[in-house]
């Protein structure tokens, strides 16, 4: 089986500790097969717009039919990318986040061979506009995760590890919103785990609030678990669910290792925390709604821990990930092969 993985985003400096790069090395060392961006702004002095991305790889990728059984690309959203009308091979679509409001492009999902969520929520979108979605949980490897018992101190310590990729994302996935609740709570501490990009107006910020002393910015590939191992919790915040993946991995890496986490409404993950209590849901991307959800957790922080740590293992396999997706692998080919 010959797999090409194809991104709309720019390949990550730190694809060892990025989520969606853990997801597709995982399927590789299965299956095989390369990955591709298809974003041509890494070299362009002005950025094209998504409707021309993959473009200068068309030849490449159409010469592909020899080289690949099926493409596999992944979306954070429904944008209906032209380029994929020419690939050579069928094409699996992974939606990483929420389908949205707005339903896509006329055929935009018939186009594809199969589609693939990570939560029944968004399932039931896709299907009132006429797809037959897979549910496919994203997991970790838990080999990677051990428990140890929570920092014993008198500061509540959280980590986000989901780093903003654009100035705009600050705002948007709640950074500028912790480091206000920091400002608010001298006994919060937090650690942010950051991905090589937008680092200098990282330590910007941090100065400018005042918190120096409250955060710490790691910008470099660690043992997470280790990280984990120093902290209470973690956070991922998000104002709407196109931004970061329905699951966020670092909050199963945080539930892998025992630890409860704050998630926001807008992130489809929020459901399931709700429904088997292993963290608490933010409200708002604002201190406020921080300071509200990080008061619940720490008062039934045990209650919470102890829910993480009987479903952190049990729901978010990475093993069960690789073998769901084989088995719809092996689906689109069997089709493919009928058809021919």
């Amino acid at each position: 089986m010959k797999i090409t993985h194809l991104l709309p985003i720019l390949l990550p400096k730190h694809a060892a500790s990025e989520a969606l790069s853990q997801d597709i090395d995982a399927l590789r060392q299965a299956y095989g097969g390369e990955v591709i961006s298809l974003n041509p702004n890494a070299r362009l002095p002005i950025p094209l717009p998504r409707l021309l991305f993959g473009f200068h790889l068309l030849g490449r990728l159409r010469r592909m039919a020899a080289a690949t059984d099926l493409f596999h690309f992944w979306s954070p959203d429904l944008f209906a990318y032209p380029v994929l009308r020419w690939l050579p091979r069928p094409c699996v679509l992974s939606l990483t986040g929420e389908a949205g409001t707005r339903r896509p492009a006329a055929g935009y999902l018939a186009r594809f061979a199969r589609v693939v969520v990570q939560d029944e929520a968004t399932a039931a979108r896709l299907r009132e506009w006429g797809a037959a979605p897979a549910v496919v949980r994203p997991g970790v490897d838990l080999a990677r995760f051990t428990y140890s018992p929570p920092p014993a101190t008198g500061d509540f310590h959280l980590l986000m590890a989901s780093a903003p990729w654009t100035p705009a994302q600050f705002r948007t996935k709640g950074v500028d919103a912790l480091l206000a609740a920091a400002q608010r709570n001298p006994r919060l501490r937090l650690t942010f785990l950051w991905r090589g990009v937008l680092a200098e107006e990282m330590a910007q910020r941090v100065a400018a609030a005042g918190v120096a002393g409250q955060v710490q910015v790691i910008d470099a590939v660690v043992d997470v678990n280790q990280v984990l191992a120093g902290v209470h919790a973690a956070v991922v915040l998000a104002e709407t669910g196109s931004i970061v993946k329905a699951y966020p991995h670092s909050l199963l890496d945080a539930l892998a290792a025992g630890r409860p986490v704050l998630v926001s409404r807008a992130i489809p993950m929020a459901a399931y925390v709700a429904q088997t209590g292993c963290g608490v849901v933010v409200e708002a991307v604002t201190p406020e709604a921080v300071g509200a959800a990080l008061a619940t957790l720490a008062q039934e922080y045990t209650a919470r821990q102890s829910a993480a740590c009987a479903v952190g293992r049990r729901d978010f396999s990475q093993q069960a990930m690789v073998a769901a997706m084989g088995a719809i692998y092996q689906e689109v080919l069997s089709t493919r092969r009928k058809a021919e």
